[in-house]
């Protein structure tokens, strides 16, 4: 009990004293000539997350398959 409280303790007071840092400035909008642009790239060029997604999905599937299958497996014996 003694253990769980004093790691509780210390998360807490880790997660308080190590804050992230302030996030950046806006980028100009005047026409200054500047290299600010958008945060993250050009306006509708996101980060890929599709590619991301589908492999995620299919590593899962992939996963839950071959749990099926094992599962089988072990009640036919």
């Amino acid at each position: 009990m003694k253990k769980t409280i004093l790691l509780l303790a210390f998360l807490i007071t880790l997660s308080i004293t190590l804050m992230a840092q302030a996030p950046p400035a806006p980028p100009s909008t005047g026409n200054s000539g500047g290299t600010n642009g958008f945060v993250g790239g050009p306006t509708g060029s996101g980060a890929p997350v599709g590619s991301g997604t589908l492999l995620l999905l299919s590593l899962a599937s992939l996963y839950g398959g071959k749990k099926v299958y094992n599962m089988r497996k072990s009640l036919e014996a």
